[in-house]
């Protein structure tokens, strides 16, 4: 058995806590001192560092065990922004020595389950959907050069993966791209660190590709790949190519890759899926951030890919206008990760300034005055799993979307949600989106998760008729002939003269923050702050204008009818008494709820105040602490809805 006590002898365990945690949560106690008998040594890799824990652990004739970050790291190089890795391996060896058999190299001779693989094809299809690679701070957009070029892949001068090849290794590659490939246009990939200016390359003399550029799309425009040991080969695998290998990587010596090297004991002869599985899935520790604790391999990518996307978006940085001041905060944490947002009032001005600072312009959805022009325009909103408590209460959301087409509620116009709706799913999208549901309707969340008791219903057939506020914009813009909740209660008791209708005003109507207030005649019962999830299951159906809660009963299988033109309506879900734009076609209700509940928004967790996946928000809604805003609040959102009803009247 692994020794649980690991001594260590560099500074930089002390400095990296996300690796000290990782090795915590798998149950080992990182110690100072000399180990004894039971114990063990860790070193990172092979670094200059090592040797001293090398020495250590030959001394006192104790095991040795080799730290290496995984393959997906993070979305900066840990050089860059000393940010510690989302996995690590930990192994008697490390993957590039070729000399001793590592937990890859064991994993691959033992067959492999039908579920292992299958997990591992949807991931390698996820990766590449994603464009996830070990560092991401590349560009998505970048230029590409030229399709069927020979990729000659670069490494940082003195890695160790590289030593026992030898910097003639990448000499002889480059030589051997030539000849094999007379005439063809060589591309060297300059390594993510040289680009950053980290640390320096092996190729000076010849052009080299330094524009930071998806590795996905650059092999997907390859001819052929030639590498030492980059990971870069391992992902061309996973590609479909056939990598020329100099070096003694992991992926190297099972059939699937030409190599220079002989490799003797590596007799098996896996599939590509086995290859992904055994150095992405059944080796590495995987670390959530968010809820601190070890994670699979498809945890890890979600974490991934909600840093990643934060990153993409906001990479050029924003300015900000139309923004209320208490927002503000959680706006500058959302969107101003890698560069702070820039709040200025003035529209005009702040598309100007957007334009000539090359950054994205985010303007509150609704404040867009007309013709405002900027290259990149993104409409903020709240999203569909937004908080415990209202936003008119000044709660600070933890769901935002930036919707660069459009905004959800406005059905005059293509949005960004409905083009992920129409566009194909991601590799496991159903599944995932299907235990999302699931975690939401064991948890009872909805958008505000504001709780409640829930009246005695009568016998009959009860319709659930959901309150709103009645200028809000979702019904000034999508809510057909129908826009008052008394002219929704006519309707729904006019088709239904027998049903027993629960009418459930808006929270924000009934704090008194919004307009909307109704007597309600035509309704049997009145739910008033109710739990509107609980009202949901005591029904059998929902009419709704444009509320959120008709996609809410979707998601728990009741029928809806729209009178108005909500996000949800249209796709062949909703019996549609409202004008729904042509574009929309029919689609299963699994896609337009990933589409709104993952794809579409930007996530945020409160606790550690980082970018997450949707998984985190609902576990937070449901069993996390999340602060309140306290009475002072309260005050200042009655007198901001106050002051907004009185424009809302002015401007009539």
């Amino acid at each position: 058995m692994t020794p649980r006590r690991l001594f260590f002898y560099n500074a930089g365990l002390l400095r990296q806590a996300r690796i000290r945690r990782i090795l915590q949560l798998a149950g080992y106690e990182l110690r100072i001192g000399l180990p004894g008998p039971e114990d063990a040594v860790v070193v990172w890799g092979h670094s200059p560092v090592a040797r001293r824990g090398e020495a250590a652990a030959r001394a006192r004739g104790v095991p040795l065990l080799r730290l290496e970050d995984a393959f997906l790291r993070s979305v900066h190089p840990g050089r860059a922004r000393r940010c510690g890795p989302l996995g690590v391996f930990l192994d008697n060896t490390v993957h590039f020595d070729a000399s001793r058999r590592s937990s890859i190299e064991a994993a691959l001779h033992e067959p492999a389950e039908p579920d292992l693989l299958a997990r591992a094809e949807e991931g390698i299809a996820r990766l590449r959907a994603l464009d996830l690679s070990k560092y991401n701070s590349f560009d998505p957009d970048a230029a590409l050069p030229a399709p069927g070029f020979v990729l000659v892949v670069d490494q940082v001068r003195g890695d160790a993966s590289t030593r026992d090849a030898g910097d003639a290794a990448f000499a002889r590659m480059l030589v051997a791209a030539r000849e094999e490939h007379p005439g063809m246009r060589i591309v060297v990939k300059a390594h993510p660190e040289t680009i950053g200016g980290l640390r320096g390359g092996h190729f000076s003399d010849i052009e080299t590709l330094t524009t930071p550029v998806s590795p996905w799309k650059l092999l997907e425009r390859a001819h052929a790949v030639y590498t030492v040991s980059s990971q870069l080969g391992f992902e061309a695998i996973l590609a479909g190519h056939r990598p020329r290998v100099f070096g003694t990587p992991f992926y190297a010596g099972w059939g699937l890759s030409v190599d220079e090297v002989s490799f003797p004991r590596r007799s098996a002869r896996p599939s590509v899926q086995q290859l992904f599985a055994a150095a992405m899935i059944q080796t590495p520790l995987w670390h959530d951030p968010c809820r601190d604790r070890l994670c699979t391999f498809e945890e890890a990518v979600d974490q991934l890919e909600a840093e990643t996307r934060a990153f993409r978006d906001d990479r050029h940085g924003h300015v900000a206008t139309g923004m209320r001041l208490w927002k503000r905060n959680r706006l500058q944490a959302v969107f101003g990760g890698e560069k702070p947002l820039r709040f200025v009032q003035d529209p005009a001005k702040a598309a100007a300034e957007a334009t000539d600072r090359g950054a994205g312009l985010l303007i509150w959805a609704g404040r867009e005055p007309a013709g405002l022009s900027a290259p990149v325009i993104r409409r903020v909103e709240d999203g569909f799993l937004r908080s415990r408590g209202l936003g008119a209460e000044l709660v600070p959301p933890l769901s935002l979307v930036a919707d660069d087409l459009g905004i959800y509620y406005d059905p005059s116009r293509e949005s960004r949600l409905e083009r992920l709706i129409l566009a194909p799913p991601p590799a496991g999208a159903e599944a995932r989106i299907e235990r999302l549901i699931a975690a939401l309707k064991a948890g009872g969340v909805s958008k505000y998760n504001l709780g409640g008791a829930v009246p005695d219903m009568p016998q009959g057939h009860r319709i659930l008729i959901p309150g709103q506020v009645e200028d809000d914009a979702s019904i000034r813009l999508g809510g057909g002939t129908v826009r008052r909740n008394e002219d929704l209660l006519k309707a729904a008791r006019a088709a239904h003269p027998d049903a027993v209708l629960i009418y459930k005003p808006h929270p924000d109507v009934e704090a008194g923050l919004r307009p909307g207030a109704t007597e309600a005649r035509d309704a049997d019962i009145i739910a008033r702050n109710a739990d509107p999830m609980a009202l949901v299951l005591s029904c059998q159906e929902v009419w709704t204008m444009t509320s959120l809660l008709g996609f809410e009963a979707l998601l728990r299988g009741l029928q809806v009818t729209c009178l108005g033109a909500p996000f949800y309506a249209g796709w062949g879900l909703t019996r549609d008494l409202g004008p729904v734009p042509f574009r929309r076609a029919p689609r299963p209700l699994w896609q337009v709820a990933h589409a709104a509940l993952i794809a579409y928004p930007r996530y945020f967790d409160p606790v550690t105040r980082r970018p997450c996946p949707p998984e985190v928000v609902a576990e937070r809604l449901i069993h996390g602490t999340i602060p309140r805003p306290g009475p002072g609040n309260r005050m200042l959102a009655k007198a901001q809805g106050a002051l907004a009803s009185r424009a809302h009247l002015w401007r009539q």
